[in-house]
């Protein structure tokens, strides 16, 4: 099982790569939408990506709620404890 401190690379990682994001804007606070500017569109191709990656199907419903890279991570972790 991976920890928190481990998929939190990946996750930063994933969002550099797919949106040019500069890796220091990635913290777990910041904000998908306002302060990364990840839309709707972006959001689901980070799903299909984080699929891609995990090797474990994405629940729609257990990304509804994220809304910053701290809830992205904590779902990733929740993906791979499954």
């Amino acid at each position: 099982m991976q920890n928190y401190d481990d998929i939190f690379p990946l996750v930063r990682d994933i969002l550099v790569d797919m949106f040019e994001l500069d890796a220091e804007q990635i913290q777990p606070d910041a904000k998908l939408y306002d302060d990364l500017d990840i839309d709707s569109i972006d959001a689901v191709d980070l799903v299909v990506k984080i699929k891609e990656v995990t090797g474990r199907k994405v629940k729609p419903e257990d990304f509804k709620s994220v809304r910053t890279i701290h809830d992205v991570v904590i779902a990733v972790q929740k993906l791979l404890e499954d």
